[in-house]
């Protein structure tokens, strides 16, 4: 059943006079939406689907442990286009917010965060490895000053679902390019499981073992999950 909605309870009015905090999820996204469309064969009366009701026809796309606009943000530009009135644009629009939302999370890098915890570490990159990204293995290296300040950070490998390869050559030039004092690993599994694999502990003990010969250590290698972590050096495997 169509809801027709006073103009004082339109998502814009809505804003203006209770703040973005009154807004629910169909709402925010309705207001990026901007506009629905037309139909003769829409269900409602009127034949138009407003924006309001676009926004809650999204929500409802995506499936799985992640729904609304958590799981939005996992779909690509042409998952969101399978629906009606979901243009290219539009689609384009939604992945962009979902961009900044992942760079705001992240902070300001330029201010150099400090990684001193595998916890703070694995929060601040989660996002990295979700979407599109949770579905390829991706390795990444930070280097660190002598205080555990992020100097820079590179991607080492983009693998397959089954594995990256980190090549431990490209670790320590990458550390000795931008003189680094520590470095410290991370990557995903596409399965879930943030349990290391035996390539993961050979790979560790390599670098850890070619790291104390350079002075150049390994603080940790830590696998992120969605919601959990696994940390070499709080394993004591390190």
């Amino acid at each position: 059943m169509n809801q027709i909605l006073k103009k004082e309870d339109m998502p814009y009015e809505k804003y203006l006079k209770k703040g973005a905090e009154s807004l629910t999820d169909a709402e925010l996204l309705a207001l990026l939406l901007r506009t629905g469309y037309t139909s003769d064969k829409e269900e409602n009366r009127s034949g138009k689907c407003s924006a309001l009701l676009l926004a809650q026809k999204l929500l409802e796309l995506p499936v799985g442990d992640k729904r609304g606009l958590a799981g939005l943000c996992s779909l690509a530009p042409e998952q969101l286009m399978k629906v009606k009135g979901i243009g290219q644009v539009k689609a384009v629009r939604i992945c962009c917010i979902n961009e900044m939302a992942r760079r705001i999370a992240r902070g300001q890098k330029t201010q150099g965060p400090v990684f001193t915890q595998p916890q703070t570490v694995a929060d601040y990159y989660r996002h990295d490895f979700e979407g599109e990204d949770s579905q390829v293995e991706k390795s990444l290296l930070l280097m660190l000053d002598a205080r555990g300040k992020l100097i820079r950070e590179k991607v080492l490998s983009i693998g397959t679902v089954n594995a990256a390869f980190v090549s431990p050559r490209e670790v320590f030039l990458q550390a000795l390019r931008h003189e680094a004092v520590h470095v410290m690993l991370l990557h995903n599994h596409p399965s879930g499981d943030v349990m290391p694999s035996r390539e993961d502990v050979e790979i560790t003990k390599k670098l850890t073992e070619i790291g104390e010969m350079m002075e150049l250590p390994l603080l940790d290698h830590i696998i992120v999950g969605e919601d959990s972590y696994f940390s070499f050096q709080e394993a004591g495997l390190i």
